[in-house]
């Protein structure tokens, strides 16, 4: 090992050499300002025809570099792919060829030439110009190994986008995703707008938040775990279809479907319900799956989804029904469903309600089996403290989640806009806070006012922006669609 090490300094003390040399040479890359890039790799690649003949100008970074006396290949990947140059001494000249004979792979280079195929039909560059744009005085992992240390990978990013091309692919597809997202919503004349992160009440949504101090007012707040409150206040004041596409963050565990910071999209409709938001989100995945991946079957973990059928739709109660054989219409109580969770050993708290149970026989009996896109509906009243009740049935309230891989993909409600009721919902609130709840959320005065100034039917959803990526590029992991997910510090 220590032989390693001692090679590898030597590397990194050649390539700093080379640098030094280059600019005492006045050849430093470093005072480059720019490039006259007139084509992308896969612009030529897919095209041949068009350019064959024609002269052209890319930069990259070296991936591969073979010399054979008077003439040389070298290969450049740019941001959308990889091409083959053709580098000789009597077309580039002899000195520019004996500085291009010291480069090393890493280094990003400029070339001018012109598109042919080798006689082994590989089409390449014939370069007649060529410039050194920075010098890489690093050294990238072996080529054939590749990087494949995922703490690695997600710690230096910037090494795993140049050695690992499916990993940009992901990023440019998330990047598209939420492209198509925003043109879906402005084809429906829905407004992105920008809310607060820093708060003084972090309400909106069952988690913990990260809290602060704001030095200027020598005042505590918290970064925001939801984008709903202040959505709503933007309907309140007649902005009847906003959204918005924002990271917000929870303080709490790392997993592979959770990061503590992540990016939420809200939306709020007025005058429409839960059943126009279950309408606008089959729309839209559907969309998504389409416009993203081609076609609307998507393929994760090697399972087929099928975002062109109609959405399955069930009751929360319904789908109990179905996968634990217990129909929670027909229990009346809280001891009962306490009883009923004691028998199928659920655990449990002495706070918790028969609402509270029913979601605990929820996530134990059934997430799990709902693979195809499927909306449970119908929530408790108990966890749901910002919906509209059920006319019909005052213990429920009109909101879906809508599951796809097993997985919670979006959650939406009917809004509650009863400011009474409201008030009512956020004392059980501060009263379960105060019994040990951390998630629990507390009375906003300013939303309530906001509420009581009236706030028309409205309907809204919150989707996981991440997991949707997850699902449309086939990810196992969130750390695989964030640029940079959140890791431990290194000692």
């Amino acid at each position: 090992m220590a032989e390693t090490t001692q090679d590898l300094n030597q590397l990194l003390k050649v390539r700093r050499e080379k640098l030094l040399k280059l600019q005492e040479d006045g050849k430093d890359p470093f005072r480059i300002t720019k490039y006259d890039v007139t084509n992308h790799t896969t612009d030529i690649l897919s095209d041949f025809e068009g350019f064959e003949g024609k002269e052209v100008s890319l930069a990259g970074r070296m991936m591969f570099k073979r010399v054979m006396g008077k003439a040389s290949f070298c290969n450049i990947r740019d941001l959308k792919g990889n091409i083959q140059a053709y580098v000789a001494r009597d077309s580039i000249g002899e000195e520019p060829y004996a500085d291009f004979k010291k480069y090393d792979v890493g280094d990003i280079i400029g070339i001018k030439g012109i598109v042919f195929k080798t006689k082994t039909g590989e089409i390449s560059i014939h370069v007649n110009e060529l410039t050194l744009l920075t010098k890489s005085l690093q050294i990238l992992p072996e080529k054939y190994h590749g990087l494949t240390d995922t703490d690695i990978r997600y710690r230096q990013r910037y090494v795993d986008l140049i050695m690992n091309p499916e990993v940009k692919e992901t990023f440019v597809k998330r990047s598209k995703i939420i492209k198509e997202i925003r043109n879906f919503l402005d084809a429906k004349d829905f407004m992105e707008v920008e809310t607060p992160m820093l708060v003084s009440n972090a309400g909106g949504a069952a988690a913990r938040p990260f809290e602060t101090h704001y030095n200027a007012l020598d005042e505590d707040v918290k970064l925001r775990i939801s984008l709903e409150l202040y959505l709503k206040r933007l309907i309140v004041g007649g902005l009847e279809r906003v959204y918005e596409i924002g990271r917000v963050f929870r303080n709490e565990g790392v997993d592979t479907r959770h990061n503590p910071e992540f990016t939420l999209m809200e939306l709020y409709q007025a005058y429409t319900d839960y059943e126009g938001m279950m309408n606008l989100t089959e729309e839209m995945f559907r969309h998504l799956a389409l416009k993203v991946c081609g076609s609307t079957k998507v393929t994760y973990n090697g399972i087929e989804l099928d975002f062109g059928k109609p959405f399955e739709r069930l009751t929360m109660n319904e789908a109990i029904l179905k996968y634990a054989g217990i129909d929670f219409d027909k229990v009346e109580t809280d001891e009962e469903a306490k009883a009923l969770a004691k028998e199928r050993h659920i655990e449990f708290e002495d706070r918790h309600t028969k609402g509270d149970i029913i979601n605990l026989f929820f996530e134990e009996y059934c997430e799990e089996k709902l693979i195809q896109p499927t909306f449970i509906m119908d929530h408790p009243l108990a966890i749901s403290p910002l919906t509209k009740r059920k006319p019909d049935d005052p213990n429920k309230v009109e909101r879906f989640e809508l599951f796809i891989n097993t997985w919670e993909m979006c959650n939406a409600y009917s809004e509650l806009n009863d400011p009474i009721d409201q008030r009512e919902r956020f004392a059980a609130q501060d009263a379960a806070f105060a019994a040990g709840d951390e998630e629990a959320n507390h009375t906003d005065e300013d939303f309530l006012n906001a509420l009581e100034i009236g706030m028309p039917p409205t309907g809204g959803i919150g989707y996981g922006i991440d997991r949707l990526v997850m699902l449309l590029t086939d990810s196992p992991s969130i750390r695989d669609v964030l640029l940079f997910p959140t890791l431990k510090t290194l000692s």
